[in-house]
């Protein structure tokens, strides 16, 4: 009986590597290298080959765009422990098992998660709401298929305010994008960066506080 215990156990042992070293591929492309890991046996073969394509197509244009200094190497972690959407550090990415399997459409999920990584705040000196806001302006700007997903910034509502974060506050950014100063939230973005972000950036950037811009932006909210 002993032995018997022995050997289900090494067997338990090397069928648990050999599906970690299966569930693990190493794609490089474009200078660029992403690990792709998962404990998530079930993983759609094409949603994993989506998530792929959508890094490759879509971090090279973030870095392009905001931060060329940005980590070459990046993993993806699909786990079926985590209980959120996706999240972020250290060049890592998660995402959640369970998520995926209710959206797959939601491949732009990777295009916000890749933001974080490119926009390396830190220890940030700047508010969250901003870092989700850019995160998901972003994505409005470089998703590869947001409509797929139905995912759109939602209109102006008058309980909004600038700080609620997120689309809401992506849709401000693409409204001062296009109707104030272009390459405002790129600014904003690099002086989260290199921790010299105060409040009145969007005054030397734009003439007006954020207050002012948001007064306006209620008035013509098109973008």
């Amino acid at each position: 009986m002993k032995k018997t215990s022995v050997l289900i156990f090494l067997f338990t042992i090397i069928s648990a590597s050999l599906f970690h070293l299966k569930a693990q591929e190493i794609i490089k492309r474009k200078g660029y290298t992403l690990t792709f890991e998962s404990n998530f046996a079930a993983l759609d073969p094409q949603l994993k080959k989506r998530m792929i394509e959508t890094f490759f197509e879509v971090y090279p244009e973030l870095a392009k765009e905001y931060n060329p200094k940005t980590l070459k190497t990046v993993k993806f972690f699909v786990d079926t422990a985590y209980k959120g959407v996706a999240a972020t550090a250290n060049g890592v990415v998660t995402y959640s098992s369970i998520w995926m399997v209710k959206h797959p459409e939601d491949i732009d999920v990777v295009t916000h998660e890749v933001m974080h990584i490119v926009q390396d705040y830190g220890s940030s000196v700047g508010p969250g709401w901003l870092t989700e806001g850019i995160a998901d302006y972003a994505r409005y700007k470089f998703g590869v298929d947001n409509a797929g997903a139905k995912w759109t910034l939602p209109a102006l509502k008058s309980e909004h305010s600038y700080k609620n974060s997120y689309r809401i506050t992506a849709r401000f950014f693409a409204w001062i994008e296009k109707n104030v100063k272009a390459g405002t939230i790129k600014a904003v973005d690099a002086s989260l960066r290199d921790h010299s972000y105060k409040a009145d950036i969007w005054t030397k950037l734009t003439g007006k506080d954020l207050d002012t811009l948001w007064s306006d932006y209620i008035k013509n909210p098109q973008i």
